[in-house]
């Protein structure tokens, strides 16, 4: 059998760093992430006229899936020993359960966009906010990804909307984007979270002071990834209404969910019908 093996390009940095409160669908939430290109492929000839296109197809790998590492792991292991390669194949999931349908019902797996497939491959559409050249090597700055911190890239294509936007096209199960929730902040953790930005603020003046040198790639890597912002507020609401909770504990009001946005821990929880509450906000 041959293995044809896809270069990694680039990779993607994100307010998010772990699965829980990513969107499960690209462009639900406007998050502004970066991707950082490699070499050879951070070569800014090799983007000449991707400026005119306002959105770009991303073809990405389910890096957390824990299927994958076992794979991977696997392959290290034994690389030439077919058996290990069959039997790694054992671990393919023919159907899954999608949130959307509530996590109970079965769909074939080529039927979703679930995680747990075979190429361990994700793509989405994306909004290119602008191309930036740091020391030479190109970033692009992205908003509203499904992907989250330290993704891996594997290919980047302009979107074409005459012939990849089909307006007569079915969704099936999912029609619509699903209905969010009111997200609200208590008082104690709206005022942890402006001492945070007060912290991360003071810290970053002075982290400046200190260089005081031109943008490195670095450098605006950790803003996407670190710098906690009053606008942050608005995303993390935003995040949390498309309750990323999973569908069978959608019912408990007792129990706190934790998403990871960049350098905090943001605990919330079901308070009512259809409204989510921010209890905490801890700088981590």
């Amino acid at each position: 059998m041959n293995h044809h093996i896809s270069p990694i390009i680039g990779y993607h940095h994100a307010p998010l760093s772990q699965k829980f409160g990513a969107p499960r669908q690209p462009n639900l939430v406007a998050l502004t992430s970066v991707i950082e290109m490699i070499a050879p492929y951070d070569t800014p000839a090799a983007f000449v006229g991707l400026e005119s296109f306002s959105h770009i197809w991303i073809s990405w790998q389910f890096h957390h899936n824990y299927i994958n590492k076992e794979k991977q792991i696997n392959k290290d292991n034994q690389l030439n020993d077919d058996s290990q390669l069959n039997k790694t194949d054992n671990s393919f999931r023919a159907q899954v359960r999608p949130p959307r349908l509530g996590g109970n019902q079965k769909i074939g797996v080529f039927a979703s966009r679930s995680m747990y497939r075979p190429s361990a491959l994700g793509l989405s559409v994306v909004k290119l906010e602008r191309i930036e050249i740091v020391e030479g090597r190109v970033l692009l700055i992205i908003s509203g990804a499904d992907m989250i911190d330290g993704t891996p890239i594997i290919d980047i294509k302009p979107y074409v909307a005459y012939s990849d936007s089909l307006i007569d096209a079915k969704s099936g199960f999912a029609p619509s984007a699903p209905a969010l929730l009111t997200v609200t902040i208590a008082e104690l953790a709206h005022e942890q979270f402006l001492k945070i930005i007060h912290h991360h603020h003071a810290s970053n003046v002075q982290e400046k002071n200190n260089k005081k040198e031109k943008m490195t790639v670095i450098a605006v890597v950790d803003t996407v990834k670190k710098q906690v912002l009053l606008s942050d507020l608005d995303a993390i609401k935003a995040l949390i209404a498309q309750d990323p909770r999973p569908a069978y504990r959608r019912e408990e009001t007792t129990t706190a969910f934790v998403m990871r946005y960049k350098s905090v821990d943001v605990s919330f929880q079901l308070i009512a019908l259809g409204e989510l509450q921010i209890t905490a906000v801890v700088d981590v």
